[in-house]
Protein backbone atom coordinates (compact mmCIF):
# COMPACT_ATOMS: atom_id res chain seq x y z
CA UNK A 1 0.00 0.00 0.00
CA UNK A 2 1.47 3.33 -0.87
CA UNK A 3 2.01 5.82 1.71
CA UNK A 4 3.43 8.96 1.53
CA UNK A 5 5.14 11.57 4.45
CA UNK A 6 1.99 13.93 5.32
CA UNK A 7 4.43 16.73 5.42
CA UNK A 8 4.19 19.93 3.44
CA UNK A 9 6.68 18.28 1.18
CA UNK A 10 4.57 15.40 -0.53
CA UNK A 11 0.66 17.24 0.66
CA UNK A 12 -1.27 20.90 -0.63
CA UNK A 13 0.65 22.75 -3.16
CA UNK A 14 3.46 19.75 -2.99
CA UNK A 15 0.82 16.34 -3.64
CA UNK A 16 2.11 14.22 -5.90
CA UNK A 17 0.95 13.37 -9.41
CA UNK A 18 2.45 10.11 -10.07
CA UNK A 19 0.50 10.04 -13.59
CA UNK A 20 1.76 9.22 -16.95
CA UNK A 21 -0.46 9.57 -19.94
CA UNK A 22 -1.65 11.52 -23.13
CA UNK A 23 -4.34 13.83 -23.37
CA UNK A 24 -5.23 14.34 -27.28
CA UNK A 25 -6.33 18.38 -27.83
CA UNK A 26 -6.78 20.14 -24.64
CA UNK A 27 -9.49 22.39 -23.80
CA UNK A 28 -8.51 25.73 -24.81
CA UNK A 29 -9.94 28.93 -23.33
CA UNK A 30 -9.14 31.92 -25.78
CA UNK A 31 -7.03 31.44 -29.40
CA UNK A 32 -4.04 29.51 -29.76
CA UNK A 33 -1.97 31.80 -32.33
CA UNK A 34 -1.92 29.43 -35.32
CA UNK A 35 1.96 30.06 -35.90
CA UNK A 36 2.71 28.30 -32.99
CA UNK A 37 4.22 24.35 -34.39
CA UNK A 38 6.49 23.37 -31.66
CA UNK A 39 6.35 21.38 -28.15
CA UNK A 40 7.00 23.27 -24.42
CA UNK A 41 8.97 20.74 -22.47
CA UNK A 42 8.84 20.66 -18.28
CA UNK A 43 9.74 18.70 -15.58
CA UNK A 44 9.00 18.13 -11.98
CA UNK A 45 9.82 15.94 -9.16
CA UNK A 46 7.45 13.17 -8.59
CA UNK A 47 8.35 10.28 -6.79
CA UNK A 48 7.45 6.57 -8.06
CA UNK A 49 8.08 5.27 -3.91
CA UNK A 50 7.21 6.20 -0.28
CA UNK A 51 10.77 7.91 0.72
CA UNK A 52 13.20 5.98 3.04
CA UNK A 53 13.28 9.42 5.12
CA UNK A 54 9.84 11.26 5.83
CA UNK A 55 11.41 14.65 6.08
CA UNK A 56 13.27 13.98 2.32
CA UNK A 57 14.05 16.66 0.16
CA UNK A 58 11.31 17.96 -2.42
CA UNK A 59 14.22 17.92 -5.17
CA UNK A 60 15.09 14.17 -4.45
CA UNK A 61 11.95 13.11 -6.75
CA UNK A 62 11.79 10.87 -10.03
CA UNK A 63 11.86 12.93 -12.94
CA UNK A 64 7.69 13.61 -14.78
CA UNK A 65 8.44 15.20 -18.19
CA UNK A 66 5.34 16.78 -19.45
CA UNK A 67 5.42 17.53 -23.24
CA UNK A 68 2.85 20.40 -24.82
CA UNK A 69 2.43 19.70 -28.59
CA UNK A 70 1.49 22.88 -30.44
CA UNK A 71 -0.10 22.37 -33.76
CA UNK A 72 -2.48 24.48 -35.79
CA UNK A 73 -4.51 26.26 -32.80
CA UNK A 74 -4.36 22.99 -30.67
CA UNK A 75 -2.42 21.70 -27.56
CA UNK A 76 -1.63 17.49 -26.92
CA UNK A 77 -0.15 16.89 -23.91
CA UNK A 78 2.32 13.99 -22.82
CA UNK A 79 3.51 12.76 -19.85
CA UNK A 80 6.01 10.34 -18.96
CA UNK A 81 8.75 9.37 -16.11
CA UNK A 82 12.21 9.69 -17.31
CA UNK A 83 13.00 6.09 -16.42
CA UNK A 84 16.79 6.46 -15.17
CA UNK A 85 18.44 4.05 -13.45
CA UNK A 86 17.16 4.66 -10.22
CA UNK A 87 14.01 4.64 -11.33
CA UNK A 88 14.15 0.74 -12.74
CA UNK A 89 15.85 -0.40 -9.90
CA UNK A 90 12.92 0.63 -7.45
CA UNK A 91 10.66 -0.17 -9.81
CA UNK A 92 12.15 -3.99 -9.84
CA UNK A 93 12.51 -3.74 -6.06
CA UNK A 94 8.84 -1.69 -5.60
CA UNK A 95 10.08 0.45 -2.81
CA UNK A 96 12.43 3.20 -2.72
CA UNK A 97 16.34 1.99 -2.26
CA UNK A 98 18.09 5.46 -2.57
CA UNK A 99 18.31 7.53 0.51
CA UNK A 100 18.28 11.26 1.04
CA UNK A 101 18.84 13.97 -1.09
CA UNK A 102 22.39 13.71 -2.79
CA UNK A 103 23.88 11.29 0.32
CA UNK A 104 24.89 8.03 -1.47
CA UNK A 105 25.68 7.01 2.66
CA UNK A 106 21.79 6.56 3.55
CA UNK A 107 21.67 4.10 0.31
CA UNK A 108 20.09 0.83 0.53
CA UNK A 109 23.31 -1.75 0.10
CA UNK A 110 21.73 -3.18 -2.84
CA UNK A 111 22.32 0.27 -4.95
CA UNK A 112 25.89 1.24 -3.77
CA UNK A 113 27.75 2.82 -6.53
CA UNK A 114 24.64 2.73 -8.63
CA UNK A 115 24.03 6.12 -10.54
CA UNK A 116 21.91 8.16 -8.22
CA UNK A 117 20.20 10.61 -11.09
CA UNK A 118 16.61 11.72 -11.09
CA UNK A 119 16.66 13.77 -14.27
CA UNK A 120 14.67 16.05 -12.87
CA UNK A 121 16.37 19.32 -12.97
CA UNK A 122 15.60 20.46 -17.13
CA UNK A 123 14.65 19.26 -20.33
CA UNK A 124 15.89 20.20 -24.01
CA UNK A 125 16.50 18.61 -26.94
CA UNK A 126 19.28 19.33 -28.92
CA UNK A 127 20.96 16.50 -31.74
CA UNK A 128 17.29 15.26 -32.05
CA UNK A 129 17.29 13.90 -28.47
CA UNK A 130 15.60 15.17 -25.58
CA UNK A 131 18.10 15.65 -22.63
CA UNK A 132 17.12 14.91 -19.11
CA UNK A 133 19.40 16.54 -16.70
CA UNK A 134 20.02 16.94 -13.66
CA UNK A 135 23.61 18.02 -12.00
CA UNK A 136 24.64 14.91 -9.89
CA UNK A 137 24.40 12.63 -12.54
CA UNK A 138 24.81 11.99 -16.63
CA UNK A 139 22.91 13.04 -18.92
CA UNK A 140 19.89 10.88 -19.99
CA UNK A 141 18.58 10.93 -23.14
CA UNK A 142 14.80 10.66 -24.03
CA UNK A 143 12.94 10.46 -27.55
CA UNK A 144 11.52 13.83 -27.97
CA UNK A 145 8.23 12.91 -29.98
CA UNK A 146 6.95 9.42 -27.72
CA UNK A 147 9.14 10.72 -24.55
CA UNK A 148 10.48 6.74 -23.95
CA UNK A 149 13.38 6.56 -22.21
CA UNK A 150 16.91 5.68 -23.83
CA UNK A 151 18.73 5.89 -21.33
CA UNK A 152 22.55 7.84 -19.95
CA UNK A 153 24.97 8.47 -22.86
CA UNK A 154 28.92 9.01 -22.34
CA UNK A 155 28.54 10.75 -26.02
CA UNK A 156 30.42 7.73 -27.64
CA UNK A 157 33.09 7.65 -24.65
CA UNK A 158 33.62 11.46 -25.57
CA UNK A 159 32.15 13.07 -22.29
CA UNK A 160 32.83 10.29 -19.30
CA UNK A 161 32.38 12.94 -16.75
CA UNK A 162 30.24 11.48 -13.60
CA UNK A 163 27.84 14.74 -13.45
CA UNK A 164 25.99 16.89 -16.11
CA UNK A 165 24.37 20.26 -16.40
CA UNK A 166 21.22 21.19 -15.48
CA UNK A 167 21.36 24.97 -16.99
CA UNK A 168 22.81 24.63 -21.11
CA UNK A 169 23.03 27.32 -22.61
CA UNK A 170 22.34 27.54 -26.60
CA UNK A 171 25.21 29.49 -28.73
CA UNK A 172 22.87 30.95 -30.96
CA UNK A 173 25.99 31.66 -34.02
CA UNK A 174 27.24 28.19 -33.73
CA UNK A 175 23.92 26.20 -31.95
CA UNK A 176 26.66 24.01 -29.88
CA UNK A 177 25.31 23.22 -26.52
CA UNK A 178 27.32 24.68 -24.16
CA UNK A 179 27.38 23.15 -20.46
CA UNK A 180 29.41 21.92 -17.35
CA UNK A 181 29.77 19.26 -14.59
CA UNK A 182 31.16 19.84 -11.38
CA UNK A 183 32.41 17.52 -8.46
CA UNK A 184 33.71 15.78 -12.08
CA UNK A 185 36.08 13.82 -9.47
CA UNK A 186 33.61 12.40 -7.28
CA UNK A 187 31.43 13.54 -4.47
CA UNK A 188 32.02 17.29 -2.52
CA UNK A 189 35.64 17.24 -4.81
CA UNK A 190 35.99 20.99 -6.40
CA UNK A 191 36.35 19.55 -9.83
CA UNK A 192 35.08 21.23 -12.69
CA UNK A 193 34.63 20.77 -16.38
CA UNK A 194 33.07 23.22 -19.51
CA UNK A 195 32.53 21.20 -22.38
CA UNK A 196 30.47 22.04 -25.73
CA UNK A 197 28.34 19.38 -27.56
CA UNK A 198 27.59 20.42 -31.54
CA UNK A 199 24.48 20.70 -33.34
CA UNK A 200 24.91 16.99 -34.43
CA UNK A 201 25.64 15.57 -30.85
CA UNK A 202 29.75 15.53 -30.75
CA UNK A 203 31.99 16.79 -28.18
CA UNK A 204 33.92 19.30 -29.31
CA UNK A 205 35.35 20.87 -26.29
CA UNK A 206 36.32 19.79 -22.38
CA UNK A 207 38.00 22.60 -20.40
CA UNK A 208 39.11 21.34 -17.46
CA UNK A 209 39.34 23.84 -13.79
CA UNK A 210 38.99 24.04 -10.02
CA UNK A 211 36.20 25.66 -7.80
CA UNK A 212 37.09 27.87 -5.04
CA UNK A 213 35.22 25.37 -2.91
CA UNK A 214 33.01 23.00 -3.67
CA UNK A 215 28.92 24.62 -3.81
CA UNK A 216 26.01 24.12 -5.34
CA UNK A 217 27.21 25.62 -9.24
CA UNK A 218 23.59 25.17 -10.27
CA UNK A 219 23.41 27.60 -13.25
CA UNK A 220 26.19 29.22 -15.16
CA UNK A 221 26.58 31.97 -18.63
CA UNK A 222 27.80 32.29 -21.52
CA UNK A 223 29.15 35.29 -23.40
CA UNK A 224 30.92 34.85 -27.12
CA UNK A 225 34.04 34.54 -25.62
CA UNK A 226 33.57 33.19 -22.50
CA UNK A 227 31.69 30.98 -19.57
CA UNK A 228 30.66 32.84 -16.85
CA UNK A 229 29.93 31.13 -13.46
CA UNK A 230 28.62 32.13 -10.33
CA UNK A 231 29.24 30.96 -6.81
CA UNK A 232 26.97 31.37 -3.97
CA UNK A 233 27.74 30.33 -0.32
CA UNK A 234 26.11 27.08 -0.88
CA UNK A 235 28.93 23.98 0.51
CA UNK A 236 28.81 20.67 1.85
CA UNK A 237 31.17 18.10 3.71
CA UNK A 238 31.47 14.19 4.58
CA UNK A 239 30.43 15.54 8.27
CA UNK A 240 27.14 16.73 7.10
CA UNK A 241 26.66 13.83 4.90
CA UNK A 242 27.33 11.46 7.54
CA UNK A 243 24.60 12.49 10.42
CA UNK A 244 22.64 12.78 7.59
CA UNK A 245 22.22 17.04 7.67
CA UNK A 246 21.27 18.80 4.37
CA UNK A 247 23.30 18.17 1.80
CA UNK A 248 23.75 21.53 1.01
CA UNK A 249 23.70 24.12 3.51
CA UNK A 250 24.57 27.98 3.67
CA UNK A 251 27.73 29.28 5.00
CA UNK A 252 27.67 33.26 4.91
CA UNK A 253 31.13 33.13 6.11
CA UNK A 254 32.11 32.05 2.65
CA UNK A 255 32.60 34.29 0.05
CA UNK A 256 31.58 34.87 -3.50
CA UNK A 257 33.06 34.38 -6.24
CA UNK A 258 32.06 34.97 -10.20
CA UNK A 259 34.43 33.27 -12.87
CA UNK A 260 35.23 33.76 -15.99
CA UNK A 261 37.12 31.63 -17.90
CA UNK A 262 37.64 30.98 -22.26
CA UNK A 263 35.74 28.88 -24.00
CA UNK A 264 39.68 28.96 -26.24
CA UNK A 265 41.28 27.88 -23.47
CA UNK A 266 42.39 25.78 -21.50
CA UNK A 267 41.23 26.01 -18.04
CA UNK A 268 44.08 27.83 -16.69
CA UNK A 269 43.52 31.73 -17.50
CA UNK A 270 40.11 31.33 -15.41
CA UNK A 271 39.87 34.43 -13.29
CA UNK A 272 38.44 34.29 -9.92
CA UNK A 273 36.67 37.70 -9.07
CA UNK A 274 35.77 37.61 -4.81
CA UNK A 275 33.27 39.53 -3.23
CA UNK A 276 32.68 39.96 0.61
CA UNK A 277 30.65 39.56 2.60
CA UNK A 278 28.98 36.92 0.36
CA UNK A 279 25.34 37.09 -1.59
CA UNK A 280 23.32 34.29 -2.96
CA UNK A 281 22.37 34.28 -6.91
CA UNK A 282 21.18 31.00 -8.05
CA UNK A 283 19.74 31.55 -11.75
CA UNK A 284 21.57 33.67 -14.48
CA UNK A 285 18.86 35.72 -16.67
CA UNK A 286 22.12 36.21 -19.44
CA UNK A 287 26.00 37.78 -19.78
CA UNK A 288 27.17 39.55 -22.06
CA UNK A 289 30.81 41.49 -23.04
CA UNK A 290 31.39 45.17 -23.42
CA UNK A 291 35.03 44.98 -24.73
CA UNK A 292 36.96 43.71 -21.90
CA UNK A 293 34.43 43.73 -19.62
CA UNK A 294 31.80 41.14 -18.56
CA UNK A 295 28.21 41.56 -17.40
CA UNK A 296 26.40 38.96 -15.60
CA UNK A 297 22.90 39.68 -14.92
CA UNK A 298 20.80 37.47 -12.13
CA UNK A 299 18.42 38.35 -9.31
CA UNK A 300 20.09 38.40 -6.45
CA UNK A 301 20.08 38.33 -2.18
CA UNK A 302 21.91 39.81 0.56
CA UNK A 303 21.13 36.34 2.37
CA UNK A 304 20.10 32.47 1.68
CA UNK A 305 17.31 32.49 -0.65
CA UNK A 306 16.30 28.92 -0.70
CA UNK A 307 14.52 27.96 2.70
CA UNK A 308 15.28 24.35 2.00
CA UNK A 309 18.85 24.72 2.45
CA UNK A 310 19.84 25.86 6.15
CA UNK A 311 21.91 28.24 7.75
CA UNK A 312 25.16 26.31 8.66
CA UNK A 313 24.89 28.14 11.91
CA UNK A 314 21.66 27.30 12.71
CA UNK A 315 20.27 30.55 11.97
CA UNK A 316 16.74 31.28 10.98
CA UNK A 317 15.53 31.95 7.65
CA UNK A 318 15.40 35.55 6.74
CA UNK A 319 12.44 36.08 4.42
CA UNK A 320 13.44 39.86 3.69
CA UNK A 321 16.86 39.12 3.46
CA UNK A 322 16.16 36.70 1.07
CA UNK A 323 14.33 38.81 -1.62
CA UNK A 324 15.81 38.34 -4.71
CA UNK A 325 16.30 41.56 -7.18
CA UNK A 326 17.57 40.98 -10.94
CA UNK A 327 21.03 43.27 -10.49
CA UNK A 328 24.04 43.28 -13.01
CA UNK A 329 27.85 41.92 -12.00
CA UNK A 330 30.47 43.52 -13.94
CA UNK A 331 33.90 42.93 -14.19
CA UNK A 332 36.74 43.71 -16.27
CA UNK A 333 39.34 41.22 -17.50
CA UNK A 334 42.43 43.38 -18.36
CA UNK A 335 41.90 44.71 -14.27
CA UNK A 336 44.67 44.05 -12.14
CA UNK A 337 42.11 43.68 -8.98
CA UNK A 338 40.33 40.46 -8.26
CA UNK A 339 37.54 42.60 -6.28
CA UNK A 340 33.83 41.95 -7.55
CA UNK A 341 32.69 45.37 -6.52
CA UNK A 342 30.89 46.34 -9.55
CA UNK A 343 26.79 45.02 -8.42
CA UNK A 344 24.21 47.02 -9.46
CA UNK A 345 20.75 46.57 -9.05
CA UNK A 346 18.28 46.73 -12.33
CA UNK A 347 15.58 45.16 -11.69
CA UNK A 348 12.52 46.93 -9.08
CA UNK A 349 10.44 43.67 -8.87
CA UNK A 350 11.72 40.79 -6.70
CA UNK A 351 11.41 37.40 -8.36
CA UNK A 352 13.18 33.89 -9.37
CA UNK A 353 13.25 31.73 -12.56
CA UNK A 354 14.74 34.44 -15.00
CA UNK A 355 13.93 34.30 -18.96
CA UNK A 356 15.05 35.64 -22.11
CA UNK A 357 14.61 35.13 -25.72
CA UNK A 358 17.32 32.61 -26.17
CA UNK A 359 18.14 33.31 -29.32
CA UNK A 360 20.54 36.23 -27.44
CA UNK A 361 22.25 34.13 -24.99
CA UNK A 362 25.40 35.30 -24.00
CA UNK A 363 25.01 38.52 -26.65
CA UNK A 364 23.89 42.43 -25.51
CA UNK A 365 20.24 42.25 -25.34
CA UNK A 366 16.45 44.19 -24.17
CA UNK A 367 14.05 41.74 -22.55
CA UNK A 368 14.05 39.39 -19.93
CA UNK A 369 11.18 37.74 -18.01
CA UNK A 370 10.34 36.43 -14.66
CA UNK A 371 8.24 34.78 -11.92
CA UNK A 372 7.72 37.43 -9.11
CA UNK A 373 6.41 38.18 -6.21
CA UNK A 374 3.89 40.50 -5.40
CA UNK A 375 3.56 40.59 -1.64
CA UNK A 376 0.46 43.26 -1.41
CA UNK A 377 -1.91 40.88 -3.37
CA UNK A 378 -4.40 38.30 -1.34
CA UNK A 379 -3.58 34.02 -1.49
CA UNK A 380 -6.55 32.16 -0.30
CA UNK A 381 -4.58 28.91 -0.58
CA UNK A 382 -2.28 26.98 1.95
CA UNK A 383 0.95 28.08 3.54
CA UNK A 384 3.89 26.08 2.73
CA UNK A 385 6.47 25.48 0.23
CA UNK A 386 5.92 27.05 -3.93
CA UNK A 387 2.89 28.25 -2.14
CA UNK A 388 1.05 31.91 -2.92
CA UNK A 389 4.31 34.07 -3.27
CA UNK A 390 5.27 33.35 -6.82
CA UNK A 391 1.82 35.04 -7.96
CA UNK A 392 3.05 37.52 -11.18
CA UNK A 393 4.67 37.43 -14.35
CA UNK A 394 7.02 39.93 -15.00
CA UNK A 395 8.77 42.11 -18.01
CA UNK A 396 11.50 43.83 -17.79
CA UNK A 397 12.71 46.24 -20.48
CA UNK A 398 16.10 46.82 -19.98
CA UNK A 399 16.60 49.34 -21.86
CA UNK A 400 13.81 51.53 -21.13
CA UNK A 401 13.48 50.22 -17.49
CA UNK A 402 9.97 49.84 -17.69
CA UNK A 403 9.07 46.67 -16.03
CA UNK A 404 5.10 44.94 -16.97
CA UNK A 405 3.31 42.63 -15.10
CA UNK A 406 0.62 40.43 -14.18
CA UNK A 407 -0.75 38.69 -11.73
CA UNK A 408 -2.22 35.65 -11.35
CA UNK A 409 -5.34 35.92 -9.10
CA UNK A 410 -5.16 35.35 -5.47
CA UNK A 411 -5.51 31.27 -5.71
CA UNK A 412 -2.91 30.75 -7.83
CA UNK A 413 0.80 30.62 -8.35
CA UNK A 414 3.01 30.35 -11.56
CA UNK A 415 5.99 27.95 -12.86
CA UNK A 416 8.92 29.28 -14.38
CA UNK A 417 7.91 30.61 -17.89
CA UNK A 418 9.71 29.89 -21.54
CA UNK A 419 9.82 32.60 -24.66
CA UNK A 420 8.38 31.04 -27.77
CA UNK A 421 9.61 33.97 -30.63
CA UNK A 422 7.11 34.23 -33.26
CA UNK A 423 9.06 32.88 -36.17
CA UNK A 424 12.37 32.71 -37.93
CA UNK A 425 14.19 36.34 -38.12
CA UNK A 426 11.86 38.24 -35.69
CA UNK A 427 13.23 41.22 -33.87
CA UNK A 428 13.70 40.32 -30.10
CA UNK A 429 11.08 39.65 -28.17
CA UNK A 430 8.51 39.59 -30.80
CA UNK A 431 7.16 36.24 -29.83
CA UNK A 432 5.12 34.44 -26.66
CA UNK A 433 5.35 33.60 -23.17
CA UNK A 434 4.21 30.40 -22.04
CA UNK A 435 3.80 29.46 -18.23
CA UNK A 436 1.65 26.81 -16.01
CA UNK A 437 -0.48 28.88 -13.72
CA UNK A 438 -1.52 26.73 -10.58
CA UNK A 439 -4.78 26.67 -8.59
CA UNK A 440 -4.02 25.80 -5.28
CA UNK A 441 -7.38 26.04 -4.44
CA UNK A 442 -9.37 23.80 -7.11
CA UNK A 443 -6.23 21.60 -8.07
CA UNK A 444 -5.98 22.30 -11.86
CA UNK A 445 -3.17 23.97 -13.83
CA UNK A 446 -3.61 26.12 -17.29
CA UNK A 447 -0.61 26.10 -19.77
CA UNK A 448 -1.44 29.94 -20.41
CA UNK A 449 0.27 31.87 -23.50
CA UNK A 450 0.87 35.36 -23.32
CA UNK A 451 2.38 38.06 -26.02
CA UNK A 452 5.32 38.45 -24.28
CA UNK A 453 5.81 42.50 -24.47
CA UNK A 454 2.50 42.98 -23.58
CA UNK A 455 1.58 40.55 -20.23
CA UNK A 456 -0.42 43.06 -18.94
CA UNK A 457 -3.03 42.34 -21.40
CA UNK A 458 -3.35 38.35 -19.38
CA UNK A 459 -3.45 35.14 -21.50
CA UNK A 460 -4.68 35.32 -24.89
CA UNK A 461 -5.27 31.50 -24.33
CA UNK A 462 -5.27 28.60 -21.59
CA UNK A 463 -4.94 25.34 -21.98
CA UNK A 464 -6.74 23.74 -19.42
CA UNK A 465 -5.66 20.32 -17.59
CA UNK A 466 -7.55 18.15 -15.56
CA UNK A 467 -5.28 17.56 -13.11
CA UNK A 468 -2.63 19.98 -11.17
CA UNK A 469 1.16 19.58 -12.11
CA UNK A 470 3.26 19.39 -9.13
CA UNK A 471 5.59 22.25 -8.86
CA UNK A 472 8.07 22.24 -11.56
CA UNK A 473 11.87 23.03 -12.44
CA UNK A 474 13.14 24.43 -15.74
CA UNK A 475 11.63 23.67 -19.49
CA UNK A 476 12.30 24.79 -23.23
CA UNK A 477 10.39 24.65 -26.34
CA UNK A 478 11.81 23.07 -29.60
CA UNK A 479 10.26 24.58 -33.25
CA UNK A 480 8.64 21.45 -35.12
CA UNK A 481 11.33 21.68 -37.69
CA UNK A 482 13.92 20.74 -34.92
CA UNK A 483 11.43 18.34 -33.34
CA UNK A 484 11.01 16.09 -36.59
CA UNK A 485 14.77 16.20 -36.86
Amino acid sequence: MAKFPDNPGFTSVLRLVRLEGDIHDLEIEGEVPADLNGAFYRVHPDPQFAPKFDDDQFFNGDGMVSMFRFHDGHIDFRQRYAHTDRFKLEREAGRALFGAYRNPLTDDESVKGRIRGTANTNVLVHAGKLFAMKEDSPCLLMDPNTLETEGYTDFGGDLTLPTFTAHPKIDPVTGNFCGFGYATKGPLTTDVSYFEIDPAGKVVKQIDFEAPYYTMLHDFAITEDYAVFNISPYTSSWEQLERNASHFMYDPALPSYLGVLRRDGDGGDIRWFKKEPSFCGCHVMNAFQEGTKIHLDLPISQNNSLPFFPDINGKPFDPMAARTYLSRLTVDVSANSDELSDIKKIGETCGEFPRIDDRYAGRPYRHGWMVTYDFDKPYNGPAGPFAGVLNSLTHFDLETGVEQSWWAGPDSGIQEPCFIPRGPGVQEGDGYLVALVDNHITNYSDLCVFEACNLAKGPIALAKLPIRLRQGLHGNWVDAANLAA
